[in-house]
């Protein structure tokens, strides 16, 4: 069964848009301040990519379309009308929220650890490269991991609006937005993981 589109919906969806479309914006800059430093710098950008742990930037890749994939299909059953099924999808991309910021955790504590953040002295050492390298490392997943922490929250306090029944066939604009940024988290995060852990 199809439900009217009402133009409350259609503005939602709009300015969900219009907003995601400046988030894209701002994470484009980034990119492009990436690859102007990427062609000034390329030796000490793939040495200093070969520091991260391309297992655990693969294994948080993973998650995050697990995760997507979860959003998606807790969309498609609360259209349905399977609420319960819904809760449980969305559940699941909260654990995996909760598994990347965990594993992205362990990542900069090992950086650390080993002395390379931004201002360390083992970086202002080092070539300038390989500092310009950190810093927008650090800056980028900063930003995108706030993201994700922020991403999780909404789906979270969207999950009680589903079991309360406020989130349903007829009413499911709200859960809609919040997929679509959770999608935009996974695609950023796509275009992160290459250009920082795969870099050559």
């Amino acid at each position: 069964m199809t439900h009217p589109v009402h133009k409350d919906d259609f503005g939602a969806k709009l300015g969900m848009w219009l907003f995601l479309f400046t988030e894209l914006l701002l994470f484009g800059g980034l990119f492009l301040l990436y690859a102007a430093y990427l062609h000034r710098y390329p030796r000490e950008f793939a040495a200093a990519g070969k520091e991260l742990d391309w297992m655990l930037g693969t294994a948080n890749t993973v998650i995050l379309l697990t995760s997507s994939l979860c959003a998606a299909m807790s969309v498609t059953a609360v259209q349905r009308g399977d609420n319960r099924r819904a809760l449980g999808l969305l559940g699941g991309t909260i654990l995996c929220a909760a598994g990347f910021l965990a594993i992205k955790y362990v990542e900069w504590g090992a950086k650390f650890g080993h002395g390379i953040y931004p201002g360390s002295e083992r970086l202002r050492g080092g070539a300038p490269g390989e500092s310009v390298f950190f810093s927008l490392y650090f800056m980028t997943t900063g930003i995108h991991g706030l993201h994700v922490l922020i991403g999780g929250g909404l789906l979270a306090w969207i999950a009680t609006r589903v079991r309360a029944g406020r989130v349903a066939a007829g009413n499911h604009v709200l859960l809609e937005n919040g997929a679509l940024y959770w999608h935009l988290v996974d695609l950023v995060w796509i275009f992160i993981f290459p250009l920082y852990y795969l870099v050559l």
